[in-house]
């Protein structure tokens, strides 16, 4: 299996994305395509190449440009370059990094939508009570929606939930104001009656703001410009228990002794409420898998989105997309 991985995108780059694309050959045993300008790579790969390829792009596309028209400027980008190695069938997947407008809009433009899918939609893992994750989606991709498009959001997030993250049949919640039917705009009540009666989505009911992170529901749908409301202050409220932490455990020689006697206890409340592990997405509903990832990440995370879209090449998930939303074309 080839994976192709922007090297171009994020703070880091190419250093941190080489590294973890490095940690990727050794420990999943796949082909990755690093996509970038080989001058900027070069200092930064390794002697021995074996399951590592090179494939030259002449630019990449930074946080702050306009994507489609930065695309258009820049036919050579290296995120188009690699979302071109997947369409020609040299790579099975794309894992970047940057400008997340950029990377949807590479993908609409090269691999173009699955049949039956109105709008791709950008799915973000967040940390739970629970020691799984939830899926939150759409988080930016669609900021005004149609009911069928968030009927297509939950169809695609639970087969993602099923196939990659191994939940047998994935709870789904619809992101309102309240939990009764009749709570929230039209879009919400419309497509809470779509909901109830897919034969293929265990709709659970509406899920408010306070239920997101209880591990009540796998998957929790949205349009785009609330969804990435929710994942922002998600980020913030994390970045800030982390401050929090940081200044008030250290007070005192007690606090210090404490702080060494829990140093493991802490790392693994870091690793739960940080969202850099969880941060990043997935973009079901294009003609092959997109796993983008935060731009602030480093080496490890890299390895896990390259994980991830490993599991979904693997586990067939566009395919089973394709299947589920093709009866939809006909309601």
């Amino acid at each position: 299996m080839r994976i192709a991985v922007d090297a171009m995108g994020g703070d880091y780059a190419p250093e941190e994305i080489i590294k973890g694309a490095l940690q990727a050959r050794e420990q999943l045993g796949i082909t990755i395509a690093l996509v970038g300008r080989p001058e900027a790579m070069q200092p930064f790969l390794p002697d021995n190449m074996d399951g590592i390829e090179i494939v030259p792009a002449e630019d990449d596309i930074g946080m702050d440009e306009e994507p489609v028209s930065s695309l258009k400027r820049k036919p050579k980008a290296s995120i188009r370059v690699a979302m071109e190695h997947v369409r020609s069938g040299q790579s099975c997947a794309v894992v970047a990094a940057g400008n997340t407008g950029a990377a949807m809009a590479a993908a609409s433009l090269t691999l173009k939508r699955l049949p039956g899918v109105d709008r791709p939609a950008i799915g973000a893992l967040l940390p739970t009570y629970q020691p799984k994750p939830v899926l939150l989606l759409d988080v930016g991709a669609n900021v005004d929606c149609r009911p069928q498009f968030l009927e297509q959001f939950a169809l695609m997030g639970s087969l993602y939930s099923q196939y990659v993250l191994g939940i047998p049949r994935p709870s789904v919640g619809l992101l309102t104001i309240g939990e009764e039917p009749k709570k929230g705009n039209e879009l919400a009540i419309t497509t809470h009656q779509r909901l109830l009666v897919h034969p293929h989505i265990h709709f659970i009911g509406n899920a408010e703001g306070r239920d997101i992170l209880t591990g009540r529901f796998d998957v929790v749908v949205c349009d785009g410009f609330v969804g990435n409301i929710v994942l922002k202050f998600a980020e913030s409220v994390g970045q800030m228990i982390g401050q929090v932490m940081r200044e008030e455990l250290i007070q005192g020689w007690q606090g210090k002794l404490g702080c060494f006697l829990m140093k493991d206890n802490l790392r693994r409340v870091k690793r739960r409420i940080d969202y850099v592990e969880y941060g990043g997405g997935i973009a079901p509903g294009c003609c092959g898998s997109l796993c983008h990832y935060p731009w602030q990440l480093q080496t490890g995370h890299g390895l896990q989105r390259i994980r991830l879209a490993k599991e979904a090449v693997e586990q067939r998930v566009l395919h089973r997309i394709k299947a589920e939303l093709d009866p939809l074309q006909t309601l």
